[in-house]
């Protein structure tokens, strides 16, 4: 390359410099800046420099120098604090969602938005238990097609699948297509989950994104009525387990005292308590989706939780509980 025309991206290659190899607590030395620019094959001076350092700060680049002997100079604010940098690392490397390759190469993109110094900081590794030992591009190309519906507000068309007792997945419904209103996307326990409404069910269902196939957008209008209009996703969040359906009750529960600090983590500190006056158990009322899920999560507190009301949920969690105890009894 001609040398006029090197020198011409000097200025390109000095911003690209700074934001590679600069923090707020790192700099450059003019010389040093000198030193990378002959690297790239630019020749460059101090005073040069110095207007061209100018030049970058009139476009919105905050470039201070550093109180350090002999002077740094530095790219101070920066698209991402470190600190907002490791919660994404944080974030990607604990997704469940994600393989071990997958998550590799989310970091190292995510790496390149730090500084060289701030790169050591982000070089961490968090093992994750009921990681997919693979991760199918389908997956994320399923989860860019089905946003794209939502914007576009189009019905999708898909084939939901389970896994058989040989472990093949089998289509659901004899393999029927099923078509469907997306509403949003929901990540939870290390999955995400279609929110859609089923015109056919005449209401709302969580479909697991993985085990959908044969996703289409239809380009039909997606269906607007109160069913969608009423759906609240934070109310869903609370109430639901396990991203499982069922109907929605309001249940009174007494938990052992010991026992609050699960409640909370479940349902948030907003979450209605009234503590008995020996401070040894309270009174818990929250709105869930009773399922076999519901039960199972509830069945981890053992006998430090009883359902009080309504008596219809009281009853139907005793069944199952002797449901289960009879699979054993039957077998003594």
């Amino acid at each position: 390359m001609a040398s006029g025309s090197t020198q011409k991206l000097k200025i390109l290659y000095l911003m690209d410099i700074l934001r590679a190899e600069t923090d707020p607590d790192h700099g450059l030395t003019m010389p040093q800046l000198i030193e990378r620019l002959a690297v790239r094959g630019i020749n460059a001076e101090r005073k040069g420099l110095y207007r061209d350092i100018e030049t970058l700060r009139q476009f919105g680049l905050d470039i201070r120098p550093l109180k350090h002997q002999p002077v740094q100079y530095a790219l101070v604010e920066r698209d991402f604090e470190l600190s907002q940098l490791m919660l994404l690392v944080d974030a990607v490397q604990s997704s469940k969602f994600l393989s071990n390759g997958a998550s590799n190469a989310l970091v190292k993109s995510i790496r390149q938005l730090a500084s060289a110094e701030e790169r050591k900081a982000l070089n961490k590794q968090v093992h994750v238990h009921g990681r997919p030992k693979r991760q199918d591009q389908s997956d994320f190309v399923a989860v860019d097609l089905l946003q794209e519906a939502i914007v576009r507000k189009s019905k999708v068309s898909f084939r939901y699948y389970k896994y058989g007792a040989t472990k093949e997945r089998v289509a659901r419904k004899g393999g029927a297509v099923h078509v469907a209103t997306p509403i949003n996307l929901t990540y939870s326990d290390g999955n995400y989950y279609l929110v859609a409404y089923s015109a056919s069910d005449g209401g709302i269902r969580n479909y697991r994104v993985d085990r959908m196939g044969q996703i289409v957008i239809t380009g039909k209008n997606a269906d607007h009525n109160e069913v969608i209009a009423s759906y609240d996703p934070e109310e869903a969040e609370l109430t639901a387990f396990g991203m499982y359906d069922g109907e929605r009750v309001v249940t009174t529960v007494k938990i052992d005292s010991d026992l609050m600090n699960v409640i909370v983590d479940r349902f948030g500190q907003d979450v209605d308590v009234t503590p008995s006056d020996d401070g040894e158990t309270a009174i818990v009322t929250v709105p869930v989706r009773k399922s076999p899920v519901f039960f199972g999560w509830l069945a981890t507190l053992g006998n430090g939780a009883e359902i009080l009301r309504p008596k219809a949920l009281r009853v139907d969690y005793a069944n199952w509980l002797r449901q289960i105890l009879g699979k054993y009894e039957e077998q003594q």
